[in-house]
């Protein structure tokens, strides 16, 4: 059994209990507040339950066998809170369990432009007794605390039904693995503080034993039903429950909507808590169902007006895409000065840690589509600044220090070569800064938010690094974005990536001098770009990843079995740190984020000789790879790593999607559209194209909102056509002729042949998926 492919949803029909534990994720409801597994209503079967609130987590020890200096002490995890989406059912006695009795029918569906995950299940209990289940569910992108769900049963004989809707906190969870990227198990993390009933509703009130952040959930109903229905409610430590009984007959239909309200604070006293759930309960009774599910399709109509991207010549892969950027909305279009998390809002894995991937790879998503949500992430992160301060000031660093894995914005990875030492981090969030203010024009966001993180991470930079007595700038002992390198000299990407935080530091500050630290301080941030040293190994024509890099031994890569990927699981670091191996995109991502540091020669023989030693362990490269090989002419082979992008989780091809969906590979299946196929580049804050389609799709269009202005980019293999949506006139370029888009019918140029060079090859075993 597999999904079904359908351009606007992602459908499941049949049955099958081993696979859930992938369903559950890629069936996940979210609106970067709250986020629901695709778990079933009565609650079991299930792989992994999870009812997530952004933000909310309990606190842990970090273990070292031995412990140094700078080692952070306490960890964050992410906890799966108050569970609201049971919804259990017995048909007279017999309670609704797809492990027993006969599944004649189950279908579930997500709509992307709904915004719901539909069911429809027709079950034979054990004794013979049929009933047709249907239940819609959503969490609201208008009413940021409220999720629902409309159940609805319908027997073929006259039967007794009995409901129980329930909210369960502390639900067990099961750990599966050693692998280290997983979440860490909780047991039992909430502590009841509060329960109360009312009618139909009941609220719960818990708090985290170790972290004290306190959560409220609440509950509601309206239950449509024949003459006799007999209701009960009651609520006490970890269960509120409301019971409803009721005598159905042949044909008819008992129908329930439940409400959900959910909420958390650190400072928040109880009464105040309740209070705050109770009301978005009432607001969301007020709108009503039918109410919330048309705001639901009216705020994601407009969401796709700004976004869609068209795929002409491969039906699974224009599903997949649009399934990408749903979920990257889920993840962060009510964040509200929330992190966005590696697995957004789907799963327990990398224990609910948001990393450098949300400023690299999915917050240029939400800045060109859905640029509030953006704007709110960075404004997360610039909160975050008192931590990352003490952090440099730990290190004995100036500035602001990014953590590599953070819920609150400190540092929580145990393991300092892969964590602390990947200083890019504070370089991502500058640069993703930089392009948010270029691409909104955002103003109040650059005076209140953007320059002092520029500043901050400007003076890390100055501070990390030395000028050599050569005369070059020297950033030493960092880790890249390949975590297969550590502890490196003159690692490119970071050089680069720093190099451009310090430049638009500066240009920052000359627009708003009344915020600029003093003269000399821009001058130091100067010379440090100025003199950045990039290394370049002049014998094999090509940038070594970091100082040093093409001098390594190679990896034996005919001699790796396939079942020893991912290699960090198989084979010590200490290995891995010496040899020519790059678990992802690195040098690579230079050449994407940083084209305007290389020349085209450059970017051909840089990507050849890297795609022979990149063998992708991380779900981050693909997209990366993908838009560089469209760059240098590889099209075919950008087209096979835009749907590995795409395809990671429905095709599970890292193993792992029970943990949740990899937000940044979603991000870079878009990416690998709009800046891979579309050749889009925001250099500089200038907008440029230079679109080419491989051989099988014959036509792409994608949408960007740009400085309020929308537009749409269509390409075939002889032309592209830029179109405006709403807005204001927009300069671009087209393979290097810069016209304006026009209000009317819009701009068509031809589309240049592209360069011919040979197909470079990959490490034995590692090639992507051919389409």
């Amino acid at each position: 059994m597999s999904y079904q492919v359908s351009p606007w949803e992602l459908r499941w029909q049949g049955l099958a209990i081993d696979q859930l534990h992938r369903t559950e994720s890629t069936f996940a409801l979210a609106n970067g507040h709250i986020g629901l597994r695709g778990s079933l209503e009565e609650g079991e079967p299930v792989g992994l339950p999870g009812t997530y609130l952004n933000g909310f987590y309990e606190s842990h020890a970090l273990p070292y066998a031995e412990i140094g200096y700078g080692y952070p002490e306490d960890g964050q995890t992410v906890v799966n809170v108050t569970d609201g989406k049971i919804i259990r059912l017995l048909v007279e006695d017999e309670p609704l369990d797809l492990r027993y009795g006969q599944t004649l029918d189950h279908e579930r569906a997500i709509d992307f432009r709904a915004g719901t995950l539909s069911r429809d299940t027709l079950w034979e209990s054990p004794t013979g007794r049929r009933v047709r289940i249907r239940s819609t569910r959503l969490v609201s992108f208008t009413q940021r605390a409220v999720a629902a769900i409309a159940y609805e049963v319908e027997p073929e004989d006259a039967v007794q039904l009995v409901v129980q809707s329930d909210l369960l906190a502390n639900e067990p969870i099961e750990r599966v693995g050693k692998d280290p990227r997983v979440a860490a198990a909780l047991r039992s993390p909430l502590v009841a503080d509060f329960a109360a009933t009312d009618r139909l509703s009941a609220v719960l009130v818990h708090h985290a034993k170790k972290s004290g952040l306190r959560i409220a959930a609440a509950m509601d109903h309206e239950i449509d039903a024949q003459d006799g229905l007999r209701t009960d409610i009651a609520a006490e430590g970890d269960l509120a429950r409301l019971t409803a009984a009721v005598d159905v007959p042949a044909g008819g239909t008992l129908r329930l909507v439940k409400y959900l309200g959910y909420g958390w604070s650190a400072q928040r006293s109880i009464p105040a808590l309740r209070a705050q759930v109770e009301a978005a309960l009432a607001g969301a009774r007020q709108t009503g169902w039918s109410g919330l599910l048309a705001e639901q399709r009216a705020f994601l109509d407009d969401f796709w007006t700004a976004a869609d991207v068209e795929i002409d010549g491969d039906d699974e892969l224009q599903q997949a895409v649009r399934f990408a950027l749903f979920h990257i909305l889920q993840a962060g279009a009510r964040g509200e000065t929330r992190a966005i998390a590696g697995k957004g809002l789907t799963g327990p894995g990398y224990d609910g840690h948001a990393f450098w991937d949300t400023e690299t790879f999915v917050l240029p998503v939400l800045t060109y589509t859905s640029p509030d949500a953006a704007r709110d992430a960075l404004r997360w992160r610039h909160s975050t600044l008192p931590q990352a301060r003490e952090r440099a000031k730990v290190l004995g660093k100036r500035g602001a220090a990014f953590p590599w894995r953070s819920i609150t914005g400190a540092e929580c990875s145990a393991y300092w070569p892969a964590g602390t030492a990947a200083f890019h981090v504070s370089a991502a969030v500058a640069d993703a800064a930089v392009r948010y203010t270029a691409a909104t024009d955002d103003r109040e966001f650059e005076r209140s938010c953007g320059i002092e993180m520029l500043v901050e991470t400007a003076r890390l930079w100055v501070s990390l690094g030395h000028h050599d007595q050569h005369g070059g700038f020297r950033i030493d002992g960092v880790t890249g974005p390949d975590e297969y390198t550590a502890i490196a000299d003159n690692n490119v990407y970071t050089n680069l990536m720093a190099q451009r935080n310090l430049l638009e530091a500066v240009a920052a500050c000359r627009r708003h001098p009344d915020l600029a630290p003093d003269e000399s301080e821009l001058a130091a941030w100067q010379r440090a770009a100025d003199e950045m040293i990039i290394p370049y190994d002049d014998l094999l024509g090509v940038h070594p990843q970091s100082e040093g890099f093409t001098e390594h031994e190679e990896w034996d890569f005919e001699g790796t079995p396939p079942e020893n990927y991912p290699l960090l699981l198989h084979y010590p670091y200490f290995d891995l740190y010496r040899r020519q191996v790059v678990k992802q995109a690195d040098l690579v991502l230079a050449m994407h984020l940083r084209g305007d540091a290389f020349s085209p020669e450059q970017k051909a023989a840089n990507f050849a000789y890297y795609e022979a030693r990149t063998v992708r362990d991380s779900s981050l490269s693909a997209g990366t790879q993908a838009v560089i090989a469209a760059e240098v002419g590889h099209l075919d082979l950008a087209y096979d790593y835009l749907a590995e992008a795409a395809m990671t989780d429905l095709h599970d091809l890292h193993d792992n999607v029970r943990n949740g969906l990899h937000m940044a590979s979603l991000a870079g299946a878009w990416t690998a559209v709009v800046a891979g196929l579309g050749g889009m580049r925001d250099h500089g804050g200038d907008l440029t194209f230079a679109p080419r389609l491989p051989a099988a799709l014959s036509r792409v269009s994608f949408r960007m909102s740009v400085r309020g202005t929308r537009i749409q980019v269509e390409i075939d293999h002889t032309d592209a056509h830029y179109r405006l949506v709403s807005g204001s006139p927009l300069d671009v370029a087209h393979h290097g002729e810069r016209f304006v888009i026009q209000p009317g019918p819009g701009v068509t140029r031809p589309i240049p042949k592209g360069p011919d060079l040979p197909a470079p090859v990959q490490p034995a075993g590692r090639r992507p998926r051919r389409r």
